[in-house]
C-alpha cells in the first residue's frame, strides 16, 4: 500500500437529456442514471446501486488482503448486500447494509479461523467504516472434499 492519504478523482457531466457519464484516469467511463425508485429508467448503474456496490467489492477485497496476510487457503467468496434507503429526520439516507457472504474453503483449513477472518474484513472495510448506516454480516463458510 501507498503512504496515505490516497486521492480519488472521479468527474461527472450530463446534459438534459441523457445518462451521467463518469471519468477517472486510466478507466473505461460508465455511464449511471437514477434508479427506477427516483423515476429513472432502471436499466444503469446509479449512484444508489454503485455505493451498495462498493460495500460488496470492498468486502471482499478486505477479505482477500487479510487471508492474504494471514496466509489462509480459500477457493470462493461471494457477497451479495442488501443496502436500504429510509428517511431519517427529514433527510433520506442509507441506514442499512445487510451482507451475506459465503466462503468455500478447502476441507483442511479452520472453518472457526474463516469466520473470524470474514468478521475482520467487515469490521476493517474502509467504505463501510466512512459511512454512517449500520452494516449487518451474515457468513456461512462450506468446505470443499
Amino acid at each position: 500500500m501507498q503512504n496515505l492519504p490516497h486521492h480519488y478523482n472521479v468527474s461527472a457531466a450530463a446534459d438534459p437529456e441523457s445518462a451521467v457519464q463518469l471519468r477517472s484516469t486510466g478507466l473505461p467511463d460508465l455511464e449511471s442514471a437514477a434508479p427506477a425508485e427516483f423515476g429513472g429508467p432502471g436499466d444503469q448503474w446509479s449512484p444508489e446501486s454503485l455505493l451498495v456496490a462498493s460495500v460488496a467489492d470492498c468486502f471482499v477485497l478486505s477479505f482477500k488482503a487479510i487471508a492474504r496476510a494471514s496466509k489462509f487457503s480459500w477457493i470462493s467468496l461471494t457477497c451479495s448486500v442488501e443496502g436500504t434507503l429510509d428517511k431519517v429526520e427529514r433527510a433520506t439516507q442509507f441506514t442499512t447494509f445487510d451482507l451475506r457472504a459465503s466462503l468455500t474453503i478447502p476441507a483442511d483449513m479452520n472453518e472457526k479461523m474463516a469466520l473470524r477472518l470474514l468478521d475482520k474484513a467487515e469490521h476493517l472495510c474502509l467504505i463501510t467504516n466512512s459511512l454512517t448506516a449500520h452494516t449487518r454480516l451474515t457468513a456461512s463458510v462450506q468446505t470443499q472434499q
